[in-house]
């Protein structure tokens, strides 16, 4: 089992590309197989492949939900923390892991970037927004390995 410390928030598209949705599955698998678990905003897209990745290898899964029902969650949540705080809980989801990997993403992906790193959380882009203070990844490998090396 994952210790509950050890999470990384992933952020990212909730309409992804094909190449989106497969590098957050890899994301969530290397990072399982790393150990390390994953928190994200607990619905589908980015957050679904991820998951999805995390729980398939073993990794401990955390889904921080927008509304008030645990059944909005994608199945590969297995911890679900339902808010009722809307897109206020994406300051929720950074705060809890050491670090983000945002994987493409829109305004919202923008706002959990800024959040990170307003506190001073490492962020890696893949795919992602380019944003100073952000490092930029190209692979699920590369997004992966330079999070751990900043958070370990």
């Amino acid at each position: 089992m994952v210790e509950t410390e050890r999470l990384i928030s992933v952020i990212g598209a909730g309409a992804p590309t094909d190449e989106q949705e497969e590098h957050a599955r890899q994301v969530g698998v290397l990072l399982a197989a790393r150990g390390w678990g994953l928190v994200c905003g607990g619905l589908g897209g980015v957050m679904n492949a991820a998951a999805r990745g995390c729980a398939e290898s073993g990794g401990l899964t955390v889904g921080i939900l927008p509304g008030h029902s645990r059944r909005e969650a994608n199945p590969w949540c297995k911890v679900v923390i339902p808010t009722g705080l809307g897109q206020a809980r994406n300051l929720l989801v950074v705060m809890a892991g050491h670090g983000a990997i945002a994987i493409g993403g829109g305004a919202g992906t923008l706002s959990e970037i800024g959040h990170a790193l307003k506190m001073g959380r490492p962020v890696v882009g893949l795919g992602s927004w380019h944003i100073e203070g952000m490092h930029q990844a190209h692979e699920p490998e590369d997004a992966v390995a330079t999070m751990l090396r900043m958070v370990e």
